[in-house]
């Protein structure tokens, strides 16, 4: 599969960062929907994730994208009750989701702990990549839509959407989604998209703002493998591209990739 080559932009911090992406995002939406009528966008967690949709619900610019025409998926979710506070997908309807007229249809959340399938995790992550397979069309490449914005947040660790360093979930090639247990953080169960299914977006959007994000980005961007550094092997077909604050992006070396004017 082709790799774009990773295209960074380094905000002055955290706060413009989440403004800057937030419109970039939503000028990419409304030109997918101007060129094919609907859009499609995964979304992310965490803090940069939520900061993005804050901003967005913010911008006066948001009346530009047809919200009916939008779909939204989840990189990954907390396998929690539906209705628990720690779930990406009540934070992200806390932050934007319940302010716009989207059609619910088009919203697919990742299952819950208390859904059809109770506590087991991998009939729930199945269930999802049954999902993603009905939304495909005939061309898409792993029975998965492509995705015109897939958006992740990188953790300290490196990880992305809950593919961790060295777990199974990072070594998977076959599945489009996976059950996640023994997590490092908490939550310690998961559902999360694998590699192969994020490497089918058109683009890939990377977030990481503040200092404790700095070692991971600079090692990611270093080319270790995406086992050692599962946000290395996260890239999109046609575009990578890395959003990060000044104090992410501070150890990254120079001669890698230089980062491109905010």
């Amino acid at each position: 599969m082709t790799r774009a080559t990773p295209q960074l932009v380094v905000h002055r911090d955290k706060e413009l960062m989440a403004q800057a992406a937030a419109a970039r995002l939503i000028t990419r939406i409304v030109d997918a929907q101007a060129a094919r009528g609907t859009a499609s966008v995964v979304l992310t967690g965490g803090r940069n994730g939520n900061a993005l949709l804050a901003a967005i619900a913010a911008s006066p610019a948001r009346d530009a994208v047809d919200w009916g025409r939008l779909d939204l998926w989840w990189g990954d979710e907390r396998f929690v009750p539906a209705a628990d506070g720690d779930r990406n997908a009540v934070q992200a309807r806390a932050e934007l989701l319940d302010a716009v007229p989207l059609d619910p249809a088009r919203v697919h959340e990742m299952p819950a702990s208390d859904g059809v399938d109770g506590s087991d995790v991998e009939a729930a992550a199945a269930r999802y990549a049954q999902e993603l397979a009905r939304a495909a069309g005939p061309g898409d490449r792993l029975r998965v839509p492509a995705f015109d914005v897939l958006l992740l947040g990188v953790g300290p660790d490196t990880h992305v959407a809950s593919l961790f360093p060295e777990h199974p979930g990072v070594r998977e090639t076959e599945l489009t989604v996976v059950g996640v247990r023994g997590a490092p953080k908490p939550p310690p169960t998961r559902i999360s998209l694998t590699l192969p299914a994020i490497r089918a977006a058109r683009e890939v959007w990377l977030l990481a703002a503040g200092e404790d994000k700095a070692g991971a980005v600079a090692l990611a961007l270093s080319g270790p493998g995406e086992l050692q550094a599962p946000a290395s092997g996260a890239y999109g077909r046609s575009r990578t591209l890395w959003l990060l604050d000044r104090a992410a992006a501070e150890r990254i070396p120079a001669q890698l990739y230089p980062p491109a004017s905010a």
